[in-house]
């Protein structure tokens, strides 16, 4: 049976998670990339609309390399309801330690490390050099950006953006540091109390950006 992977975000980040797809797949599997806005090819890869890409036969899988989180979210659905199914992705120099759960749609590049004791929502993006360590539970549609360092006991609600660079102070078994949902951390913050939810964190240390 035909199996074809397509990759969501042909414009910036898809060209960088293509070719951890390529390094980890058969010469029998199709690889192209999925785009409404776009024709033609990139990087050798055919560029499809998303209507040519569900009318394929055999098994679709599909990777959202999108940052923008309710994006991500509204092509997941889109594509679950086109029967195209989720397609995690992995670096082959990725380190994964003991009990690290992670729901589909992942994509875990270069160097990316996820010590132990981890739990990890769907359609998660940790980019290159970034680390989750001990004791964090992490939600839907959370995205690393490249070199976060995550420490222990650390709990991050859906859709929070952490900037490059970001560092997140290790919380108490009892009392974890609490990222909350659609925060972002900006690039280089280094986090030492809870961020509420929806507020925008900058600097060293972190305080919200006032608007």
């Amino acid at each position: 049976m035909a199996i074809t992977i397509g990759v969501y975000g042909a414009s910036g980040f898809g060209r960088e998670v293509m070719p951890l797809i390529a390094a980890t797949t058969g010469p029998d599997i199709t690889l192209v990339f999925v785009d409404d806005s776009l024709t033609g090819s990139i990087n050798d890869y055919s560029v499809i609309s998303f209507e040519t890409f569900k009318a394929l036969p055999g098994t679709k899988y599909i990777s959202i390399a999108i940052a923008d989180a309710s994006l991500r979210e509204r092509l997941a659905l889109k594509c679950s309801k086109g029967g195209i199914l989720p397609y995690d992705v992995t670096a082959p120099n990725v380190m994964s330690g003991h009990s690290v759960s992670i729901a589909p749609g992942s994509i875990l590049c270069g160097f990316v490390t996820l010590t132990s004791n981890v739990v990890i929502g769907r359609y998660f993006h940790a980019n290159i050099y970034s680390y989750v360590a001990h004791d964090c539970i992490i939600g839907d549609f959370v995205t690393f950006a490249p070199s976060v360092k995550c420490n222990g006991n650390v709990v991050i609600e859906d859709y929070a953006y952490i900037g490059t660079g970001a560092i997140l102070k290790q919380g108490q078994p009892d009392k974890p540091l609490h990222i909350g949902a659609r925060a972002v951390v900006g690039m280089g913050a280094v986090v030492t109390k809870d961020v509420p939810a929806g507020a925008t964190v900058v600097g060293n240390p972190a305080r919200i950006m006032e608007r």
